[in-house]
């Protein structure tokens, strides 16, 4: 993630952890719909963005989705949250502003 994005916060999937967008290296999305993000550090700390969910898996490229809405809200200004989010459409991104 670039630099520019430090103002994009992304919601962890229980709401309780917010990751700076920048601070992510790397995206895992697995077979049973969970995504992961490693962050920056010597750790190599992970944080669960997404867990599956028995009431519908998300699309196959709902990673690339995240990344795509990350590089869109780097490039706006002011700070931004994004989160997953199902309703009866399915799966999305939804973002906000802070």
């Amino acid at each position: 993630m670039s630099a520019t994005a430090a103002d994009v916060w992304i919601a962890a999937h229980d709401g309780g952890d917010l990751v700076r967008a920048d601070a992510i290296v790397l995206i895992r999305f697995d077979g049973t719909g969970r995504l992961t993000a490693q962050l920056r550090d010597e750790a190599r700390v992970t944080v669960a963005l997404l867990e599956g969910s028995a009431s519908g898996r998300p699309p196959g490229d709902f990673h690339c989705q995240l990344i795509r809405m990350i590089s869109e809200l780097a490039a706006s200004s002011g700070a931004h949250l994004v989160y997953a989010h199902k309703d009866d459409r399915g799966w999305r991104w939804v973002s906000e502003t802070l």
